[in-house]
């Protein structure tokens, strides 16, 4: 009896609306009102998987279909994750998992155990531009494609891009923001990253597209661009520094200083929070070891130390929320494929992170923001923002 009034009170808790709970030995309505979903729990949740985590517990028994919803999985987790102040978490129990060692060779198996999980994998989901990231929704009607060619000529715009600048990418992906830059600028380019499937992708699309005199990737940490002596004009970082850990931003934002020659510009997008803290223990077990998100201020309050001067500040995070629900429908459409070769536990976890994170944006528990910024002054720039 004290486990059945222990689930029911725990998910009353976090859920504001009405539901229908069934498990093995009860079936009830939680609050008041018609209920808006059902929770059924296949197998019971351990009271102390439930006090130290109240994501991971719950996303686990998900995964291996403990736990089943007859409604829309983001539409539940939308109002799920409203109430995330009141989620359990222990960090002391969790401690290994929410601090991983920030050196080098475990940060490179870190970024490989995601982003090498097969370019084949990426492209079922993504759009033709293999653009993980978040789109720009110019106008209602865009499609993914429309969005991430727009998110792409956005930052470019900002960088006020001219023919023969130099470029630098810092964790370049599968490489389209660097190809779209050098043929509608002209702009002579070099892509960094660490994942051996992005390499080979973009090496490839640099060849094929015969842009092996403007262009070239390399598999390089952001660490070493102070050895290496290189000098851009213009510096991007698109969803990287979420990497890199946090007790390394001084560090990954002195190597974009010192690539960056005098007065150029430095483009940082990357994911942020409202405040500190050291990730969802969910996504960090299954899907981005490691990966934590900084909040805002503390890039900002950084950023003096490198002299870097705030340009511009964007807010695009209900863009993201759209970006999430579009690779959430196409990695549906083939959800049979991708269980046929990795397992149903597999897309369930997939699923369940590209929803979660929709809903997490939707919420405003995580953002995503593009700073602008100059190393030292720059007065050669237009007066106002890229567009008008």
């Amino acid at each position: 009896m004290y486990r059945k009034s222990y689930i029911s009170q725990y998910l009353q808790n976090l859920i504001p609306v009405a539901f229908e709970l069934e498990t093995a030995q009860e079936f009830q309505v939680m609050g008041t009102g018609p209920a808006q979903f059902k929770v059924k729990l296949n197998k019971e949740i351990p009271k102390k998987e439930l006090l130290k985590s109240t994501s991971l517990a719950l996303g686990e028994a998900y995964i291996r279909g403990d736990l089943e919803l007859d409604r829309d999985l983001y539409e539940v987790l939308d109002m799920f994750l409203g109430q995330i102040e009141n989620f359990r978490l222990n960090q002391s129990a969790l401690h290994g998992l929410l601090h991983s060692p920030l050196g080098v060779k475990n940060q490179q198996q870190e970024v490989s155990s995601h982003y090498d999980l097969g370019n084949d994998f990426y492209r079922l989901w993504l759009d033709e531009t293999m653009s993980y990231s978040c789109g720009y929704f110019k106008n209602p009607g865009d499609t993914l494609f429309e969005a991430q060619v727009a998110k792409a000529d956005h930052i470019l715009k900002k960088l006020q891009l001219e023919m023969g600048m130099t470029l630098l990418d810092i964790g370049c992906g599968w490489g389209f923001l660097l190809m779209r830059a050098a043929r509608r600028y002209g702009v002579k380019g070099m892509g960094i990253t660490l994942s051996q499937e992005q390499y080979e992708h973009f090496s490839r699309e640099i060849q094929d597209q015969h842009l092996e005199e403007r262009l070239e990737v390399r598999l390089m940490d952001y660490r070493e661009l102070e050895e290496s002596g290189l000098k851009f004009d213009r510096v991007v970082s698109v969803g990287m520094v979420e990497h890199v850990g946090r007790g390394n931003y001084d560090l990954f934002l002195e190597n974009a200083a010192n690539a960056l020659k005098p007065g150029g510009l430095f483009l940082l997008h990357f994911i942020s929070a409202m405040e500190e803290h050291a990730g969802d223990p969910f996504i960090r077990k299954y899907i981005f070891p490691g990966g934590v998100i900084p909040s805002l201020r503390e890039i900002v309050d950084l950023m003096p130390e490198y002299d870097f001067r705030t340009l511009d500040v964007e807010s695009l995070r209900r863009h993201y929320t759209r970006t999430l629900l579009c690779w959430r429908e196409n990695f549906l459409k083939h959800k049979e494929k991708i269980a046929a070769e990795r397992g149903q536990e597999f897309v369930r976890m997939w699923e369940l992170y590209l929803a979660s994170c929709a809903a997490a944006f939707h919420q405003g528990i995580v953002d995503l923001h593009q700073i602008l910024m100059s190393k030292g002054v720059n007065n050669e720039l237009p007066m106002v923002r890229a567009g008008g």
